[in-house]
């Protein structure tokens, strides 16, 4: 049953990202931060297929264990994958609020995500084990969660300040992913059921992408 259940969820989530991200980059009528918006749902449904494709296929068949070495690369392809998604989510905060020239800022989050990476390429993450050493999982984490609390302090000041509607949920829905993130990180490997908030917060990245594809509508005709 889990199987299937989680199968079906993952189908649908990839596909409805993935679809999302291919009609805002047709139809944001050249407006950036929306073309920005629809490469940053391709990434994140693109990303995620490498790891949750294998999963259901190992899922449906002969389990997890025999498809380590695969799950492994799609845990990594979709760790770096991921920090693009925030690379461009900062750059759609740029363009939406006229905050393009923010050198300084922008520079911070390029580090973040250098480190970000490299941290993620590191052999000592031992991505292709069963049971990869939690230290370097909190590592790798650590400039990936400042990214995220950069963000998310620079669209909840935003939209306050421009009173944006269409994005008043937008630093919500950051928060809700990392708080059903971080959990997964430091419990799942000692606690397997800890591993469903990774629906709760698949489901944040949803109300992401949905929060720009509906802003799309509004401004662009």
């Amino acid at each position: 049953m889990q199987a299937i259940m989680e199968t079906a969820f993952d189908a649908i989530y990839l596909t409805f990202v993935t679809i999302i991200g291919v009609m805002m980059l047709r139809r944001c009528g050249g407006n950036q931060q929306y073309r920005l918006f629809g490469a940053m749902a391709v990434v994140l449904g693109a990303g995620d297929a490498f790891h949750l494709i294998p999963r259901a296929i190992a899922l449906c068949t002969t389990g997890l264990e025999s498809y380590t070495v695969a799950l492994g690369v799609g845990k990594l392809i979709t760790s770096l994958t991921m920090t693009v998604f925030y690379v461009l989510l900062y750059h759609v905060w740029q363009f939406r609020y006229g905050e393009t020239k923010r050198r300084g800022l922008t520079a911070l989050v390029y580090v973040l995500a250098a480190a970000r990476i490299i941290l993620c390429l590191c052999p000592q993450n031992a991505w292709l084990r069963a049971n990869p050493p939690l230290l370097w999982g909190i590592l790798r984490n650590i400039p990936f969660a400042l990214m995220g609390l950069t963000i998310i302090v620079l669209f909840a000041r935003s939209v306050k300040a421009h009173g944006d509607k269409d994005f008043r949920y937008m630093a919500l829905t950051i928060v809700l992913s990392f708080t059903f993130y971080i959990p997964v990180v430091l419990f799942a490997s000692a606690i397997p059921a800890i591993g469903m908030l990774m629906i709760p917060k698949t489901l944040a990245y949803v109300g992401t992408v949905v929060i720009g594809y509906r802003a799309m509508r509004h401004d662009v005709a």
